[in-house]
């Protein structure tokens, strides 16, 4: 079969944030994309209010969306950087803090709402002639066949393509039709979200405390805000939402230890459940996964969209290469290539903050003695805290190529 006898090259289920990165990074380069996802988002607008999910994006992931000219829109919209990041132990006077000053970068990394990012990608996709978004419908099956996979729409549309990619969250669609299994655990815990205000500012610093029920994180946003994030027991999120206003601020400014005075919460709160789910594989006949679809994290280092972003660009990566050399870019030899690059990354991050999640949750005095030694040895050697934060920066490792481009800069 011919490449024009199918409607597109590749088609991506799913846009959030992940999907229409990948849809970009592959469409700018000439490949014909379809990017479908039931609701586009709402048009942002400059006076809204500060969204109730944030991410806190890498350098790497600032590079990629760089490289599709997105971080321009972002930048553009509204941003915060922030240089240093301050952790500590409830359970005793361990504390670890990084300094993007002594890393020689200007930031460590930024936050950014999750609207700001969706629409300066969406802009983007807008100018990319060989991308077409296909709105108000949804996949209802697929059929892969050996020169093409054969989609079927909710509205009764059929499209067919040579790559399927599922970037459509933790419940994938994809995923499950194509019988891939995942692994994982609920973490029987919620994460609380809100936006707040301090008496004193953030510092461009993002602060995160650990109690025993999890941690409580305040990320600077653009206007001297910040986003909080408390994971926590069900029982107790359920407890913190029905709170009035002025009773969950005093539970927030005392759980913060006052280290930024008093708060005061400035919108509604949500709360969403917190999981680790890891895909048995990420690929199947002219099928891949990426982002939530293929693992979801806890979000104790807010790593999450940066993992996703990362599976975008190396998809990208090796799907373009294919089509460089005038390969099929569904074909399972180049899948497997991203499968390899990626999977065992993401399994060792996967570990680590799992790790990270019930190291500080024990509650027993052994475990939070230990804890509390560590905190203060890595915070105490230079050589180990740069390299952990460099990792975490996306600053170090087998990246794509486009993660890897110029470091550093400002907003």
């Amino acid at each position: 079969m011919s490449r024009s006898e199918v409607d597109f090259d590749v088609v991506v289920v799913g846009g959030g944030m992940v999907g229409p990165t990948l849809a970009a990074l592959v469409g700018q380069a000439g490949l014909r994309v379809g990017l479908l996802e039931r609701e586009r988002p709402t048009r942002w607008r400059a006076d809204s209010n500060a969204a109730l999910r944030v991410s806190a994006l890498t350098l790497a992931t600032r590079n990629v969306l760089s490289t599709i000219g997105a971080w321009h829109g972002i930048s553009s919209r509204r941003l915060a950087a922030f240089r240093r990041m301050q952790v500590w132990d409830a359970n005793g006077s361990g504390a670890i803090v990084f300094d993007s000053a002594d890393l020689g970068e200007p930031q460590l990394g930024w936050i950014v709402e999750n609207p700001v990012v969706q629409a300066s990608l969406y802009d983007r996709l807008s100018a990319i002639e060989t991308v077409e978004v296909m709105s108000g419908s949804s996949l209802a099956g697929f059929e892969p066949r050996t020169d093409d996979i054969r989609l079927r729409l909710e509205d009764g549309r059929r499209v067919s393509c040579r790559l399927l990619v599922g970037a459509d969250g933790s419940h994938s669609r994809v995923r499950r039709d194509a019988g891939i299994d995942t692994r994982g655990w609920s973490y029987h815990q919620r994460a609380v979200v809100a936006t707040v205000a301090t008496e004193h500012g953030h510092e461009d610093t993002a602060w995160q405390r650990f109690l025993p029920t999890g941690p409580l994180a305040f990320l600077p946003l653009y206007d001297g805000r910040s986003s909080i994030v408390w994971s926590t027991d069900p029982e107790q999120a359920d407890r913190l939402l029905e709170l009035d206003p002025e009773r969950f601020a005093e539970e927030l400014t005392d759980a913060l230890e006052w280290r930024l005075g008093k708060v005061e919460v400035v919108s509604e709160r949500a709360a969403f459940p917190l999981q680790l789910q890891h895909a048995a594989r990420y690929v199947d006949q002219r099928l891949a996964l990426v982002g939530d679809a293929a693992h979801t994290v806890h979000p104790l280092a807010g790593q999450g969209v940066n993992l996703g972003i990362l599976d975008a660009a190396t998809l990208a990566e090796v799907v373009l290469a294919a089509a460089a050399r005038g390969l099929d870019v569904g074909a399972h030899g180049a899948l497997r290539r991203y499968e390899r690059w990626r999977k065992g990354h993401n399994l060792l991050m996967l570990g680590a903050l799992d790790g990270l999640q019930r190291l500080f949750s024990a509650r027993l005095p052994p475990v939070s003695l230990v804890r509390n030694l560590g905190l203060r040895m890595t915070n105490s050697l230079g050589p180990v805290k740069h390299f952990l934060a460099r990792q975490a920066m996306g600053l170090e490792g087998d990246l794509p190529a486009c993660a890897r481009s110029e470091s550093g800069g400002s907003a």
